[in-house]
């Protein structure tokens, strides 16, 4: 079998994973409350059978056509990736229900409340019913850019949510798509092959789930967030400020861009003191371009002291886990459970600092868009909250500007562990759920086994007539 078939082949067999995420979506999926088709619809084991079963498939097939890509296959890999993305589009929400907050966030905007003090429980009705009971009561975490979408998705919707959901799905979509389209000159500018950056940080079927699955806001985060970089190194680097400012106002860690967005700069600039004047010229356009963005969404600045609402109780951070483990050693002892949880994040901040000092004193061997990638990965590391897809803030700069093969592997890896990890319905697993997600995810081994053993013929048949020659 030549490898243009095996291509295809892999492709095919991608595109039926993703078809059987979206149909098994219908029973397994987040799915909205108070609508009685999808109340019909819910059968969460046969859902989950099916979700696992094609996560399984298109993990492999992704990995498939990893080996088999090659240099100049960067538009092979922009059709697949929207074949890959296609029935996504049209599944109900999936491995998350963020989207219901981001559209009761919108309705609440329209109607005059202050989402940086009070939660959906103050909407009421149906979008704040959609919204799980643990943010029920909690501000907004995000920046005015994305509020002021989100209120305008939100708007000429009515009561319709699925279309919301879709509009919302879409701007995802978006970010998606900008980010495949920068993502080839930065890694260029890196001495990254276009086709292999595509392949680890778009067609990554944790990308795929989670930005177009479950429609996060990250999607626009990392997209503009890369736009700045392959701005900055096209050597423009007011435009990449504000790229990355707009990507910041978004979701905050994006913020970090701008040290790279300043060091990138301060490698073009002649005479003395480079990097300070590349730094006042960073932080005067990005001070500028917050309080225009900012005048603009008309939100104010509350978002700053509601950046710790993604910290739940039982959040599955390592600080998070360390600390509530050293709590239950320490509980007789009389000592604190909130001193202990406090304490851990406080030592997460201090290995991400650490990690930004190592970076530092690497920076002219890693290059500035490769140590943001670090300090990212040491944010998701160290950080108080982790959700599968915040490994995609780090995976996106690594991905356009790591070289090392171990490094791009492991991120591979870590991309594929954390595909797994969550339900498609966004809640914690049991035993009956995980045994399910286990034989289906099985099953989808099967099957891509069967077909590769189906096309292991093909290529046998070929070899007689190669030798004749």
């Amino acid at each position: 079998m030549s490898n243009d078939h095996a291509r295809k082949l892999a492709r095919v067999t991608g595109f039926a994973g993703s078809c059987l995420i979206a149909v098994g979506g219908l029973g397994a999926g987040a799915l909205p409350v108070g609508i009685p088709f999808f109340a019909g619809l819910k059968h969460v084991r046969i859902g989950l059978f099916a979700v696992y079963g094609g996560l399984l498939l298109l993990l492999l097939a992704w990995w498939w056509l990893g080996r088999l890509s090659r240099a100049g296959d960067t538009r092979a890999m922009w059709r697949t990736a929207a074949l890959w993305a296609a029935p996504l589009l049209i599944a109900p929400p999936l491995f998350s229900r963020d989207v219901y907050s981001y559209l009761a966030q919108g309705r609440m905007l329209g109607e005059g409340f202050d989402v940086y003090r009070t939660g959906p429980s103050a909407l009421g009705g149906f979008f704040a019913e959609q919204v799980p009971a643990i943010w029920q009561h909690t501000p907004s975490p995000y920046g005015p850019v994305f509020l002021l979408l989100s209120e305008l998705v939100a708007a000429p919707i009515g009561g319709h949510l699925l279309t919301g959901v879709i509009a919302m799905r879409l701007l995802a979509v978006v970010g998606l798509a900008l980010l495949a389209y920068v993502i080839p000159p930065l890694a260029t500018a890196a001495g990254v092959p276009p086709h292999q950056a595509l392949w680890l940080a778009v067609l990554n079927p944790l990308v795929l789930i989670h930005f177009v699955g479950g429609a996060h806001n990250d999607a626009l985060m990392v997209g503009l967030l890369a736009a700045g970089l392959a701005a900055a190194v096209r050597n423009r680097p007011l435009v990449a400020t504000v790229l990355v400012v707009a990507a910041a106002l978004i979701k905050a860690p994006a913020v970090l861009g701008l040290l790279a967005v300043a060091v990138i700069w301060a490698s073009r600039l002649d005479g003395r003191l480079p990097r300070l004047r590349a730094s006042a010229g960073v932080g005067a356009t990005a001070a500028a371009a917050t309080a225009v963005l900012t005048q603009i969404a008309g939100t104010g600045y509350g978002w700053i002291s509601a950046l710790d609402t993604p910290i739940s109780p039982e959040n599955l951070s390592l600080t998070g886990v360390l600390g509530r483990w050293t709590a239950d050693r320490l509980r007789g002892d009389g000592v604190g459970e909130l001193f202990v949880l406090d304490l851990w994040r406080w030592l997460g901040v201090l290995a991400t600092l650490v990690v930004v000092g190592l970076v530092r004193a690497y920076l002219d061997r890693l290059g500035p868009v490769y140590g943001l990638g670090v300090v990212l990965a040491a944010v998701v590391a160290f950080g108080p909250a982790l959700r599968p897809w915040y490994l995609i803030w780090a995976l996106v700069p690594l991905a356009a500007a790591a070289g090392h093969r171990w490094v791009r592997r492991a991120l591979a890896a870590s991309c594929a562990v954390m595909a797994l990890v969550v339900l498609p319905d966004g809640f914690a697993v049991d035993a009956t759920e995980l045994l399910l997600a286990v034989l289906g995810g099985l099953t989808g081994c099967a099957v891509f086994l069967a077909v590769r053993l189906a096309a292991a013929p093909a290529a046998g048949r070929l070899l007689p007539a190669r030798a004749a020659r």
